[in-house]
């Protein structure tokens, strides 16, 4: 392990992440007190500060940044720019240290999931930062980091690989920077254009640049403390709910798109088995919720928001989902675990990999009575190599593992009375798969506030480690690891 490598490019990162919370002083200055000024200041400085310093102390010898050097930037990163994002938090007085470091990963990691009892008392500048930061962390900030820098070897590849989500990450271009680039550009370009019609809505400039940013990152940090139900307006969930469905869907297939290769990206078999599990699943729940609201128009459309928020696992909200039927919430959970596509923002397990997982298991009991027929695990035309599909069923594996013994700890920790096991099992999942609200006491108008912090700190590495995709980061605990 090169040591001085790594502290090289996390000074990068980090610098980078503090020039990006220094326009949230451009809030500050208009729409908040001086006192927010100084401590979105200070806090910026800081963060550049830190970087600085490990710019003495790291080594630009891009050579040395291999698969190993990769991985461990990607995944020191991801907790060291959470540590000096919570610095704000704490400055404000908003959050004690680990409520702080708590709100920092659920907004880089796009969960969504809040220590903030009332919104309302935060600055605006603060606010911002909060949806800022789900926007770094939607697309990614290693893949950012990647798009900006100069070339950086073989190192690139393995931290591309490390941060995007999904078991396939083709390249939309032969060279990895401009894929990296391209991500980011048609990311930023679909949340001005959200931005732009909230806006038309009827929605504030603050409130539409907010909501966009956490949209797009299927994030989900509102400005608002009844987050989208604040407005109770038709026009607006309706704009919200398409663009949640345009996050959770891979960001190549817009490339394909811009390259007028439209029938390739509307032939992806991934594409249309999430816009199928979205349909499927949309109509089980407005149907099972139908008369719970006044109007025909709520009747259909609230459902619907809420079932693609749970899937791509933004986690907005435009009611109290824990007043929901039982089979609802149980669709909801479901949905939960799937989650967006491979390539996307979205959290949970990944579409592509349901679709393994399904058609692995199918061949095996086809083999059981025709053990000699060759089957093949495709995503629609295209064979699946043996080695992604024994990657899926590790990953499903250690998921499935790593969510049981999140639920079993929470369940020790959790203070509710009437639905532990609910609260348990949805915080788990609701962090673990990057959703953010869950149910019971962590329901969608609630809060993670009465968790105690024995409890955050466990939500927050469940967080990062689905965020991250289980074994980049859980490859850092391990002693060999680390040895040279």
């Amino acid at each position: 392990m090169n040591y001085r490598a790594v502290a090289y490019f996390l000074s990068l990162l980090l610098v980078g992440c503090g020039l990006f919370m220094a326009t949230s002083i451009i809030w500050a200055v208009f729409l908040d007190s001086t006192d927010t000024v100084i401590i979105m200041a200070v806090s910026t400085l800081l963060c550049i500060a830190v970087g600085l310093g490990l710019r003495f102390l790291g080594d630009k010898n891009i050579d040395a940044l291999h698969a190993r050097e990769a991985i461990a930037v990607v995944g020191l990163g991801w907790f060291a720019v959470s540590i000096l994002g919570a610095v704000p938090f704490v400055l404000e007085g908003v959050l004690n240290p680990v409520d702080a470091f708590f709100e920092a990963v659920s907004g880089f990691t796009t969960t969504g999931a809040t220590a903030i009892t009332d919104l309302n008392s935060v600055s605006r500048a603060l606010i911002y930062w909060r949806a800022l930061s789900q926007w770094l962390g939607g697309m990614g900030i290693i893949v950012l980091f990647i798009a900006i820098l100069p070339q950086l070897g073989i190192g690139a590849k393995h931290m591309f690989k490390s941060e995007v989500p999904g078991p396939i990450s083709d390249g939309l271009k032969p060279k990895l920077k401009q894929t990296a680039g391209m991500l980011w550009a048609i990311y930023a370009v679909i949340t001005a254009v959200e931005t732009v019609c909230l806006m038309m809505a009827g929605m504030s400039f603050y409130d539409s640049i907010c909501h966009s940013l956490a949209c797009m990152a299927t994030g989900g940090f509102s400005p608002r403390n009844e987050s989208i139900a604040y407005y109770n307006d038709p026009v607006i969930e309706i704009i919200i709910t398409v663009f949640m469905i345009l996050a959770g869907v891979n960001f190549s297939l817009y490339y394909l798109i811009l390259r007028r290769k439209f029938n390739d990206a509307v032939r992806d078999y991934e594409l249309r088995t999430y816009l199928g599990i979205l349909a499927v699943f949309s109509a089980l729940i407005l149907a099972n919720t139908w008369g719970l609201h006044q109007t025909t128009l709520d009747n259909i459309i609230k459902p619907v928001f809420q079932a693609v928020s749970m899937c791509t696992t933004t986690g907005f909200g435009t009611e109290d989902s824990n007043l929901y039927p039982s089979l609802s919430k149980l669709l909801m959970v479901v949905l939960m675990f799937i989650g967006g596509s491979a390539g996307s923002t979205g959290g949970g397990m990944k579409v592509s990999r349901v679709i393994i997982l399904a058609k692995a298991a199918f061949n095996t009991i086809m083999n059981s009575f025709q053990p000699h027929a060759v089957r093949a695990v495709k995503l629609g035309k295209r064979p699946v190599g043996e080695d992604v599909v024994r990657e899926v069923l590790a990953f499903f594996v250690v998921y499935i593992a790593l969510f049981l013994i999140g639920s079993l700890v929470m369940s020790t920790l959790i203070p509710d009375q009437e639905t532990p096991i609910l609260s348990a099992f949805s915080a788990s999942i609701a962090c673990f798969a990057n959703i953010g609200p869950g149910f019971g006491v962590v329901g969608a108008t609630e809060n993670y506030a009465v968790i105690p912090a024995v409890g955050k700190i466990v939500l927050s590495i469940l967080m990062i480690v689905g965020r991250l995709e289980l074994f980049t980061v859980l490859v850092l605990f391990l002693p060999g690891f680390w040895k040279k």
